[in-house]
């Protein structure tokens, strides 16, 4: 059985592997399908993570210094997986042989979790919808963070699985006007597809003024930024308008510019609104936290509320996956959306 891990920065290998012992309150599974996740995963694997020189205390709630740093490499690589069954402890009560399950783990033939991790996927849900649970959990927060309301007009910067998941949720939520941002066609493409009003390409055109034009001078209720980028969140800043809201979900690296907010950030005083869905306690506690986050997004994809077709893309055979995740994951993203993975029947 094989898996697929990063042995040093950037170099990913399958690596020969033998599974433990199932305990008594553990499943078994061979997996069928899986992805990787593009954007923390990513960081991690280029060995550029933050958490690699400090710490999140949650106690002081700040980064701290990291005295004892851990090699973090090798690391498996992969976020989520699709499988069947195979094995179960003697304690397992709900979950059978033979069904078909989705879970949190890296790409491998075979993947062991305990019975409550476990989310049971009903006969009419895909796999790719499954795949997107992890992307539609920060989309979520990013949509409700930003208070989309009905009649309002947004804007998503980032089309990777969160920001074309975010675009359908903030069309849920009533907006009667969605426009997304990405300079990669294939992604503008998808939003248009799952039913954006307007794709821009960031390189093409002044975002901010062509949103203005779009709104008769008046900008979006809402902006949501997801890439992360710096000049995406100043071009966020001024579709939005007068005394709108920015949410920015994205996860940044330290700023080296592209950012001026002695511009319209100044003059037009938007509210700009952090989001990230697991931190806890939640903006709308205790109405809202983590485990209602993660319920609702089940429910909805469970229910087909969104199209995911075009978001798990392109799908490559797990005996490819070494050249297909330096290629379409970190060399070549503008090839690709979210990578799908499909290992042998």
């Amino acid at each position: 059985m094989k898996e697929l891990v990063a042995v040093k920065p950037s170099t990913p290998v399958l690596k020969t592997y033998q599974d433990r012992e199932v305990e008594a309150d553990e499943v078994k599974v061979k997996v069928q399908f899986g992805a990787p996740k593009h954007g923390t995963e990513l960081t991690m694997y280029r060995g550029i993570s933050p958490f690699q020189e400090k710490y999140y205390d949650t106690d002081w709630k700040m980064f701290l210094p990291n005295q004892d740093q851990e090699e973090i490499f090798p690391m498996g690589l992969g976020n989520m997986w699709v499988g069947e069954i195979i094995e179960k402890g003697s304690e397992v009560k709900e979950l059978k042989i033979g069904q078909r399950i989705a879970g949190y783990g890296n790409l491998r033939n075979t993947c062991i979790i305990k019975e409550e991790a476990a989310f049971v996927m009903p006969d009419r849900m895909t796999w790719k919808e499954a795949m997107c649970y992890d992307p539609a959990r920060f989309a979520l927060g990013a949509v409700r963070d930003g208070g989309v309301k009905i009649g309002d007009r947004v804007v998503v910067f980032g089309l990777g699985a969160i920001g074309l998941l975010a675009a359908q949720m903030a069309r849920k939520a009533g907006a009667v006007w969605v426009a997304v941002v990405d300079p990669i066609e294939k992604r503008r493409k998808a939003a248009l597809d799952n039913g954006a009003d307007l794709a821009l390409d960031p390189l093409a055109v002044d975002i901010g003024l062509e949103i203005k034009k779009q709104t008769d001078k008046k900008g979006v209720d809402v902006a949501i930024e997801i890439s992360g980028a710096y000049p995406a969140l100043q071009q966020a800043i001024r579709s939005t308008a007068y005394n709108g809201t920015v949410s920015v979900a994205g996860w940044y690296k330290e700023c080296k510019g592209g950012i001026h907010f002695g511009e319209e950030a100044h003059f037009n005083i938007p509210n700009i609104v952090f989001s990230r869905a697991c931190s806890n306690p939640d903006r709308e506690y205790p109405r809202w936290d983590l485990a209602r986050v993660n319920a609702t997004c089940w429910q909805m994809l469970s229910a087909g509320w969104y199209n995911c077709e075009n978001i798990v893309d392109p799908v490559v055979d797990f005996t490819d996956i070494v050249d297909a995740y330096k290629k379409y994951v970190d060399q070549h993203p503008e090839e690709s959306v979210k990578l799908g993975v499909k290992f042998e029947e």
